[in-house]
């Protein structure tokens, strides 16, 4: 049974749900199937996701929309704001895998939706359809819908189901065992109700194959890690660099090891920094904390204070490593010009004009260039925490046009002191700097870059100071997010994300 609603003028509302094989949530028959999976225990994750369910804001932004919803639903922070104080997944954010102006041309592919679940820190098990069974996709439609603790996405074709249109996201919001039936919390909600599906033909329309990729369409299974990543460094795509850079990482640095006749750790550092492609600082970023001045004061809220104090641990364990004790010695010896990494050659008064000027930006919810924003001054202060800790800010005051808006921007410190709220000084500097940056990479780098040195001490040597396993726990798992980022990156340059869906090594 559907519901008809009538239309009043000539035109479209909606499309007419086609029932028989669908059943519309809302009808009597709807109703009754949600009330009996209640019962049978199989509706546990629909809760979460009704209440973030939204609709998709562009005609190809299903995939985006299916996303943002299920991350929300899940509580995942973003680690960045969306608009004010609100720090929340909205579509617009999802663009570290495929730019948005292509995501709206053309829609989004499997693998590249799988790549942007990754990249937002969340846990993502994938499977396209010709790689697994109808039996192991009722399997975990029923344990997901049994639990508010995972979620699954389907990438399906419309004409399995009788729609009108091609291929689509919708994540799955519940099932009923006793029908063998899902409930697809249709994102595009302008189009069709939210509706219940016989599983084997939603299982049918996961087998039509994508013409984009030659790649049977799927199902993505995605739940909460114990710790969201990436709360100090992030890598970013969005400079036109990132690709370059990815393939030089991945590919090029294992080869200049093994071509050169390298003898210590310094040689080592030597061969890579001074082949790092130009313009290497817009590769790895800095997760900072912002805010609009009218939304804090002389405090630190809780949630500032812990997310600050989780920043501080990490730099701490960073500047720690015995690696980190390498990168000091051969920066400090080598010609400036080596020196690729941003934060060390510009005085603190410009970086923390810029700083504040992107807070702007993103604060403003804003994704395009910050080059619209000018700071015109800056202060370096310090706030106190509720422990009484005092706290690094820099503080400025931007202008968009004719309005101007107070920014604060929470700066991490490995150091026990902070500075009085006196004039900037050049010899102040902000993190990360350079060899904070450099130490964090190289940690990142995959295991085998290193396997084809041909000197056994170096390599031992190397080996023990790059182990993932020797570092702490939170420094252990920024490396493996940073790693995992790395090797998705370079896969969506080689367009490869959609035939080897397996999770990034670690």
């Amino acid at each position: 049974m559907c519901l008809q609603i009538p239309m009043a003028t000539a035109g479209l509302y909606r499309r007419f749900l086609s029932c028989p094989p669908a059943v519309e949530f809302a009808s009597s028959p709807g109703k009754q199937l949600f009330l009996e999976a209640i019962q049978n225990g199989t509706m546990e994750g629909f809760y979460r996701l009704v209440s973030y369910f939204q609709t998709q804001s562009e005609p190809a932004y299903c995939g985006l929309a299916s996303l943002s919803m299920v991350l929300n639903a899940l509580a995942i922070d973003p680690g960045r704001k969306w608009k004010g104080p609100w720090r929340w997944f909205d579509e617009s954010m999802l663009d570290c895998c495929e730019p948005l102006e292509k995501v709206k041309a053309k829609g989004i592919s499997f693998g590249k939706l799988v790549c942007l679940a990754h990249c937002a820190g969340a846990k993502v098990e994938a499977f396209h359809a010709s790689q697994s069974s109808i039996d192991a996709f009722r399997e975990y439609v029923m344990n997901c819908s049994a639990s508010d603790e995972c979620h699954v996405i389907s990438s399906y074709h419309r004409a399995a189901l009788k729609q009108t249109g091609t291929g689509h996201f919708s994540p799955i919001g519940g099932y009923h065992a006793g029908k063998d039936m899902a409930l697809i919390l249709d994102v595009a909600r302008f189009k069709y109700p939210p509706h219940w599906v016989p599983l084997s033909l939603l299982w049918e329309g996961m087998n039509y194959v994508d013409e984009s990729t030659g790649q049977t369409r799927g199902f993505m299974l995605i739940s909460r890690p114990h710790r969201e990543p990436g709360m100090l460094y992030t890598l970013s795509c969005k400079h036109e660099s990132w690709i370059s850079i990815a393939k030089f990482l991945m590919d090029d640095v294992p080869l200049l090891l093994k071509s050169e006749d390298v003898k210590d750790i310094q040689m080592v550092l030597s061969i890579i920094v001074t082949s790092l492609p130009s313009k290497f600082e817009e590769f790895i970023k800095w997760v900072a904390e912002i805010r609009r001045r009218e939304d804090g004061g002389p405090s630190l809220s809780p949630e500032e204070k812990a997310r600050l104090g989780v920043k501080e641990e990490v730099l701490k364990q960073v500047q720690e490593t015995g690696l980190f004790k390498h990168v000091i010695r051969f920066m400090s010896t080598s010609c400036s010009i080596h020196s690729p990494t941003s934060g060390d050659g510009d005085t603190l008064p410009d970086i923390a004009a810029n700083v504040c000027c992107q807070g702007a930006e993103i604060l403003g919810g804003k994704i395009s260039s910050s080059a619209e924003y000018c700071c015109h001054e800056t202060c370096l202060k310090c706030c106190k925490a509720e422990d009484e800790k005092p706290v690094t800010m820099v503080c400025g005051t931007v202008v968009n046009g004719n309005s101007e808006q107070g920014v604060d921007v929470l700066i991490p410190s490995a150091r026990k002191s902070c500075c009085t709220c006196s004039s900037l000084s050049d010899s102040i500097r902000m993190h990360p700097a350079s060899t904070d940056v450099l130490t964090v990479l190289l940690l990142s780098l995959p295991s085998t870059t290193w396997s084809d040195i041909k000197d056994e001490r170096l390599l031992r040597e190397i080996n023990s100071l790059v182990s993932v396993e020797n570092l702490p726990t939170l420094l252990q798992e920024e490396v493996l997010h940073l790693r995992r980022q790395l090797h998705l990156l370079k896969k969506c340059q080689e367009d490869k994300v959609d035939e080897d869906l397996h999770a990034p090594f670690s």
